[in-house]
């Protein structure tokens, strides 16, 4: 049976990735402004970025419709999937699990699988690449899921931001927290645990965010063979840094991805935000050229 693979916006696979193994993107949905748009097709980082930094407008994001998931998951197997496995944001910070799994039920929860990365971002985006490599191998729903799975669970998500502010507004941490970084003027570093967001440790300046990103970075990957995604938004030059660095200190790098974030997570983080997602590398069947690391496109 030929199994397909879908997931959300917010998991910021690079393009042609996403093409190269046929995932289908549901995107969220951004409200800035009073108007609501889709991550991507409508609303873009720069645009977030623009109203969090310049403006002070509230941004806020909501899950895909079930109704979205059932039109992707029929568009899927009209076009020859026999299996689905969904793969997607965190439900502790978002509903869209709920969404996939309600559209699940519809479309039929033995050809649909949905699965709950824990993760954000390329968190999420790497368990989503493993599970198409296992489609791509010919490998059966239970198998597809599980690779997503596994990766997931062995995959660490950490950042650093301006402010915790954004995070705070969007209910995606307390208040208590939050004020770690207003009252000590701090810069917190933080990471994803059990699909939450929780703070890791705090550092005086953005510099040292940097120094201790690529540190717990490099205690992540344990020597392994890894795959590394860095973030940002509107802070090209910290992303760049953090991906040399990286770079110079992972000997067994296999694939590194350097992207800004989208609306969706973008605006629970804010302008300055950088990040990186360190996962155990997922081989590529048959190697290939497009998944050489670092490709120009990616950065």
């Amino acid at each position: 049976m030929s199994v397909a693979v879908v997931t959300d916006s917010s998991a910021y696979l690079p393009a042609r990735l996403l093409e190269q193994y046929a995932v289908e993107v549901v995107p969220l949905y951004v409200v800035m402004a009073g108007h609501s748009g889709r991550e991507g097709d409508d609303i873009g980082p720069a645009d977030v970025a623009r109203a969090l930094g310049v403006r002070g407008q509230r941004v806020s994001t909501s899950r895909p419709t079930p109704g979205d998931f059932v039109a992707a998951y029929r568009r899927r197997l009209d076009s020859g999937a026999d299996r689905i496995v969904s793969v997607h944001l965190s439900a502790e910070l978002s509903g869209t699990v709920d969404a996939a799994r309600l559209a699940a039920a519809q479309v039929g929860e033995h050809i649909v699988t949905v699965v709950d990365s824990r993760s954000a971002a390329m968190g999420n985006g790497f368990a989503v690449l493993a599970a198409a490599r296992s489609a791509a191998r010919g490998e059966d729903m239970a198998t597809v899921a599980a690779a997503a799975r596994d990766t997931a669970a062995a995959t660490r998500t950490l950042f650093a931001v301006d402010t915790l502010e954004h995070l705070r507004r969007g209910g995606r941490i307390g208040h208590a927290a939050s004020m770690i970084g207003t009252a000590l003027s701090v810069k917190p570093v933080l990471h994803v645990a059990d699909g939450r967001v929780v703070p890791l440790e705090k550092v005086r300046t953005t510099a040292r965010a940097l120094v201790r990103l690529v540190q717990r970075g490099v205690e992540a990957a344990a020597g392994r063979p890894v795959m590394v995604a860095v973030h940002h938004l509107a802070a090209p030059e910290r992303a760049e840094k953090l991906a040399a660095d990286l770079e110079e200190r992972l000997p067994d790098l296999r694939e590194l991805y350097v992207s800004e974030l989208g609306a969706a997570v973008g605006a629970h983080v804010g302008p300055g935000a950088v990040g990186l997602v360190v996962a155990p590398a997922v081989p590529a069947r048959p190697p290939d050229a497009a998944d050489r690391p670092r490709a120009a496109e990616d950065r």
